[in-house]
This record gives C-alpha cells, structure tokens and sequence, in this order.
C-alpha cells in the first residue's frame, strides 16, 4: 500500500508536490475599448503581477464585420486542468456550455430571454410609432 510522503521538516527528504488550488480563468489583453482574453490556468490566489501557467485558449468579446464573437479552446488541456482539481470561473463556463463541453449555464438561457424580451419591444414600439405616423398623414 503506497504511503503519503512525509512533509521535508519531518527529515525524509521528499519534497511535497505544490498542491496550491489553480483556476481556469480570463486574463483581459488588448487596448482601451477593445478587449481581448485569453483562457488561462493560474494559481487561484496570487498576485495579479505573475504570469499564467498555460494558455488553454482566446476569446474575443467584440463581434466581428460577420458579427460573430470568436472563441478558441484547447479542450485536451482543459480536461487535464480540471482532471488536476483546477475551479473554473463562471464566465468561462458560460463560454464552455455555449460550446457543448457542460450543460448550458442558466445565466446563458437568461440573458437570452432577456434579449428576446428587448427585441419584441423594439419592434412593438417601432410598430406603434410607424402607426401613429399613418394615422397623421
């Protein structure tokens, strides 16, 4: 049966693995007015001044002239990561359910009913308004 090694002070000489949590996050590049992210895997809490331990993938928040937001994602690694214990933040699931590896996140099905919802009384007003106009001329 396989024994845990004994911490360094206990004078075995094993060195303990770095068992510090690890998170698969965003980390925001690009300019002023123009973001763009990159899907990481860093030390859940740290300094904002150390680098990232991998780049797992890129995701570009403005549409493009096809308006169409781009993703791209190393899921290999981003299975390693969370077979690893690595937490996921609640953006990036978003992004992950959107893409078939999870379930659909809530938050996704919400923000589209409320953007359904925008859209419907757009166009009930714009109706009303273009009516209004008729009944004027």
């Amino acid at each position: 049966m396989p024994r845990t090694p004994l911490h360094l002070a206990s004078g075995t000489g094993v060195v303990l693995r770095d068992y510090t949590a690890k998170a698969i996050r965003f980390v925001r590049y690009g300019c002023t007015n123009r973001p763009f992210y990159h899907i990481v895997v860093m030390e859940r809490r740290q300094e904002q001044k150390k680098p990232p331990i991998e780049q797992l993938g890129t995701y570009d928040a403005l549409p493009n002239k096809f308006d169409e937001k781009l993703v791209s994602f190393n899921f290999e690694r981003i299975m390693y990561w969370i077979g690893q214990g690595a937490h996921v933040s609640r953006p990036v699931i978003e992004l992950l359910g959107i893409s078939g590896f999870y379930p659909i996140h809530p938050r996704t099905y919400i923000k589209a009913w409320r953007n359904r919802k925008a859209h419907e009384e757009a166009a009930a007003k714009e109706a009303e308004d273009e009516k209004i106009k008729a009944e004027a001329s």
